[in-house]
């Protein structure tokens, strides 16, 4: 369903994305892992059509992605690193916010907000305002905005980040129920564990190029001497620390 087809994007003199290529099949999940600064944050905003790359394309079932205005980014769902809420409105307003852009409304706009909210957990919190939010209801409706259009592809980039293991699990719990439906994920984590649990491929990146492309059991045979994902991460891209 969605395609990475050589993609490259240089800023200045640092090459920031060179020849990334990679899939993402209908009701599957593909983790995108790397250090810092390997990429996968421009790389996701390639995909989401957010930036252009300097060469190579993005598809989505053959039709190449033509930019931030292409009608077909319509398929697409992004849930950013930040967490993009208004904390001073409450679930339902940011959600009737985020659902206008997507250009619902009325009782389509009410039934999707409806879905979203019973998927993530919060239906019993709708009228209170994001700043009285947990942070990790705060990342859950962060998940639940980039789906009210019901996307075909969703990208999430370390949706995970500083929620605690309950809300964790409930993510995990959203992203099994999306797969089941059909949905093609893309998911940036730096958390093994997230990766050995969750992923159906795992595609590594570092200086901006993948360095490996597989099942989590394909890269175990491919470094047997590695006990874990962490150590096959590891004996790929290195232990020098990354800042």
């Amino acid at each position: 369903m969605l395609k990475a087809r050589k993609l490259g994007k240089a800023f200045g003199r640092v090459v920031a994305v060179d020849g990334v290529s990679l899939t993402v099949a209908p009701g599957q999940l593909l983790s995108l892992l790397g250090p810092n600064g390997a990429g996968k944050t421009t790389t996701v905003s390639m995909l989401a059509g957010l930036l252009r790359p300097d060469h190579g394309d993005v598809l989505i079932d053959d039709h190449r992605l033509s930019g931030d205005a292409d009608p077909i980014k319509r398929r697409i769902g992004l849930v950013p690193q930040e967490v993009a809420l208004y904390e001073e409105l409450t679930a339902r307003d940011n959600l009737r916010f985020f659902g206008g852009l997507y250009g619902l409304a009325g009782a389509v706009l009410e039934r999707a907000m409806a879905s979203v909210l019973e998927l993530v957990g919060l239906a019993d919190r709708p009228r209170d305002r994001v700043l009285t939010y947990s942070g990790g209801m705060k990342r859950r409706l962060n998940l639940a905005a980039g789906l009210l259009h019901d996307p075909d592809i969703l990208l999430l980039d370390e949706p995970t980040v500083g929620v605690d293991p309950q809300s964790r699990h409930a993510i995990f719990e959203n992203l099994q129920a999306l797969k089941a439906r059909g949905k093609a994920i893309l998911y940036t984590t730096h958390y093994m564990e997230e990766a050995e649990r969750l992923s159906d491929r795992i595609v590594v990146m570092d200086h901006g190029q993948v360095i490996a492309d597989n099942t989590l059991t394909g890269l175990r045979g491919e470094h047997p001497a590695a006990r874990d994902l962490e150590g096959v991460f590891l004996a790929l891209t290195g232990r020098t620390l990354r800042d």
